[in-house]
């Protein structure tokens, strides 16, 4: 299957998902609100974007109908935002809860920026073998690193989750194969949060020390 043949896929999946339940956190297929929350927390944390005081550029890789947006709007944070993604649904349900912001499906048109994040993109695989989903989790890395000018930071579900609560249609990385990614790829500067209740992970890379 090629990468255009999986993006296909999850378009369809996660439009499925909003159909169903709106532009709301099960809609991107997230639980709900809280754990969706939980995770913009870690990215917020682990790229300390909270410390900025000078505005910095955001791009969400994968930005649903920019719930990212609005929470970075909440924490009051000095920021300027680019939400992309392939779903001409999502996009659509973005710029209508979102009239001033900047969304797009044609990554050419994405600007450089200083931080890429990408937060629950890289876990459902669907009934795609592990390598071949590996495959994507890392081309879509590299298309992230190569627009972000500061840093870059994505979270994945946990190879060291409970066997029991793993689903066969889910991705379950290894943190250290992903830690050592953006070690040999982007920088020597990175951090890895292991700490949150969601058996999941998010790590981030900065092309200068923090």
């Amino acid at each position: 299957m090629g990468e255009n043949d999986i993006v296909g896929a999850l378009v369809g999946y996660y439009e499925a998902k909003l159909d169903c339940f709106g532009a709301t956190a099960r809609g991107v297929d997230w639980k709900d609100e809280a754990s969706q929350r939980k995770r913009f927390d870690q990215l917020v944390r682990v790229l300390r974007l909270d410390q900025h005081r000078e505005p910095f550029s955001v791009v969400d890789f994968g930005c649903g109908y920019g719930a990212l947006r609005r929470y970075l709007q909440e924490q009051e944070l000095p920021f300027s935002y680019t939400g992309y993604d392939r779903s001409e649904k999502m996009i659509a349900a973005a710029r209508l809860m979102h009239p001033e912001g900047a969304f797009t499906t044609d990554w050419t048109v994405v600007p450089d920026s200083d931080f890429v994040v990408a937060t629950g993109v890289f876990n459902v695989r669907l009934d795609l073998p592990d390598d071949v989903w590996r495959d994507h989790v890392i081309q879509s890395l590299e298309a992230m690193a190569s627009k972000a000018r500061v840093g870059l930071a994505a979270d994945f579900l946990t190879s060291h989750a409970d066997a029991d609560r793993k689903r066969a249609d889910l991705y379950y990385a290894d943190p250290a194969v992903i830690f050592d990614w953006y070690m040999r790829s982007v920088s020597r500067w990175v951090a890895l949060l292991h700490d949150s209740d969601l058996y999941e992970f998010t790590v981030a890379a900065v092309r200068r020390p923090w």
